[in-house]
């Protein structure tokens, strides 16, 4: 049962002890990020930083021409990864004995909502999220399906994993977060992820909905959310806050608009990649929600990738619909937070990981080798020993 840690560049690049480290973990593999959102990383063991700050979404790579005269493209990184981060990381891993695949963040980009507004969700309350960009917009989805085919096919890569590739919504780790005061419910969430820019509003209404009505009847169905009453959850309980008509259209749509679009960059990609190149995708088998793991079809998504990378911090049970496909050379891949300081569990590891193989994972994914303590990185040696 294969693992493989996620890594930064900016962990290995400078550091000459960094690949040796990682590989004594007992991984197999490294998650190396080529194309990256803003972020504040810690780098405890760096000989030279302890804090890495990267001021926006960028690609650590140089591009090539094809964006050449495009509005929508990718933003170079700064001095946190200068020039070729990746080329440099992967080859130094490489060179440790360990499998390098690319780690990609597509649809998750605070500066292009920022620099390009019309491009970003909108809520039913016409609030932006700079941070979520539409994945209905033309412009978009060709912008994150050429991003996907180059960020994900970098030299020395065997592999990718694309994440964010499906719809954001409101959840989002933003500077100085204040959000956290009412307490939505996955209902509430799915309320407030459904988005108004004109792509959308268009798209309700080949659903038969119009949009100026749905919009009301989402700030309806959320106002006694916001006044503290409880929120039933899942589906059912976005059906009864809603109407189950138009939920259904709503779910529709955007089910339509994500999966179209991961056809798309999985396609770009395997066109781009040399044969045997593998595609996972960081997913959630609620089609409905969305983030970083974006809600999937099982059966759907495994008939398009090569596997998936399934959040388990709440427990390895999302597994469990990718499994019963019981598709042949799929990767279910369970992924643990290693990092006891954001809420991992290093020392639970190897019964964890147990667990998963039982209900049906066929490789880990570990969260993160560069953020973690002396003391989790000696917990995670010890769990791969014994598992």
């Amino acid at each position: 049962m294969k693992a493989s840690t996620f890594v930064y560049p900016w962990d290995v690049n400078g550091d000459p002890e960094a690949p040796g480290r990682i590989a004594a973990l007992g991984v197999r593999q490294v998650t190396l990020a080529s194309a990256y959102h803003s972020t504040r990383a810690l780098t405890p063991r760096h000989p030279r930083h302890r804090i890495v700050t990267a001021e926006h979404a960028a690609v650590l790579y140089p591009t090539d021409d094809r964006w050449t005269g495009r509005e929508l493209r990718p933003y170079a990184a700064g001095d946190w990864a200068p020039g070729d981060a990746f080329g440099e990381a992967a080859t130094a891993l490489a060179d440790a004995g360990l499998d390098v695949h690319t780690w990609v963040v597509l649809a998750h980009n605070s500066r292009l909502g920022a620099e390009h507004p019309d491009t970003s969700v909108v809520n039913a309350y016409g609030d932006r999220y700079p941070w979520a960009p539409c994945i209905a917009q033309p412009a978009t989805r060709a912008y994150l399906v050429d991003l996907a085919a180059e960020a994900a096919v970098r030299p020395g890569a065997r592999g990718t994993e694309l994440e964010s590739l499906g719809w954001y919504g409101f959840q989002h780790l933003h500077a100085h977060d204040k959000t956290g005061g009412v307490g939505l419910g996955d209902a509430g969430m799915y309320l407030m992820a459904l988005c108004f820019c004109p792509a959308c509003r268009e798209g309700y209404g080949r659903q038969g909905l119009d949009a100026d009505a749905l919009a009301a009847a989402v700030r309806e169905a959320l106002e006694p959310l916001w006044r503290g009453a409880p929120d039933d959850g899942g589906w059912a309980g976005v059906e009864k806050l809603l109407g189950e008509a138009n939920a259904a259209a709503t779910r529709a749509w955007r089910d339509e608009t994500a999966r179209t679009l991961q056809e798309a960059a999985v396609a770009a990609v395997r066109a781009a990649a040399p044969e045997g190149f593998q595609v996972l995708l960081h997913a959630d088998p609620v089609t409905y929600r969305v983030g970083a793991n974006p809600g999937v079809d099982p059966a759907h998504i495994l008939s398009v990738a090569d596997g998936v990378v399934v959040p388990c911090a709440g427990g390895p049970g999302p597994l469990t619909p990718f499994a019963e496909q019981r598709r042949a050379g799929a990767v279910v891949a369970a992924n643990f937070g290693v990092v006891s300081g954001m809420g991992g569990s290093p020392g639970t590891l190897a019964a964890d990981a147990g667990r998963a193989r039982e209900l049906g994972a066929t490789e880990l994914r570990l969260y993160h080798a560069g953020l973690a303590s002396d003391a989790d990185l000696e917990a995670v040696r010890e769990a791969l020993a014994a598992f």
